[in-house]
């Protein structure tokens, strides 16, 4: 997510809203409950069956949002490769090198000012989801460190990034598991 620029929506989140919206969302995320669902669905509560990522850290980059999920995948996925839930199909999508999103969702009104959308102070921060196309330019989801420094404010990109191997650090993250 993003303050003060306009997003693909023609929206602009304002920083106070924006922060405080994400300060409480803090809370959540520390009673493990930063829940994303796969796509954005039409309801603003939260289905636990549709859950792809669980947000465990949030954190402000000048005024980028960046954060850190964890992909809660099932026994099957891990053990064997069974895809059956949603997290399953988001771990599958990003080992195999598919470029999937993050999108908040909440409620809130918006005014017009100047021919621009301004989200009012009434917004609410429901989550995050799963999105092919984010609303926030470059708000994709990456194993790669090196990668996300790319999308890091005040930073340039150098040239192609080379991979040791895709699947290294999620192997990595398995393991833990």
């Amino acid at each position: 997510q993003r303050f003060g620029s306009e997003n693909a929506n023609g929206r602009i989140y304002p920083e106070a809203v924006l922060k405080s919206e994400v300060e409480k969302y803090q809370e959540a995320i520390t009673d493990g409950r930063g829940y994303s669902e796969l796509n954005h669905p039409e309801s603003s509560a939260i289905d636990l069956g549709r859950i792809a990522l669980n947000v465990v850290e949030l954190h402000w980059e000048g005024s980028n949002l960046m954060g850190k999920a964890e992909i809660p995948i099932s026994d099957g996925f891990r053990n064997y490769g069974f895809v059956s839930t949603l997290a399953d199909m988001a771990a599958q999508w990003i080992i195999s090198g598919l470029k999937i999103g993050v999108s908040s969702r909440g409620l809130g009104s918006v005014t017009q000012q100047l021919g621009r959308l301004i989200v009012g102070d009434d917004f609410e921060l429901v989550c995050f989801d799963v999105v092919a196309q984010p609303s926030t330019h470059n708000a994709w989801i990456s194993l790669d460190k090196g990668e996300i420094d790319m999308y890091r404010e005040n930073t340039e990109k150098k040239g192609n990034l080379i991979k040791e191997s895709k699947f290294s650090e999620f192997d990595e993250w398995l393991d833990k598991k």
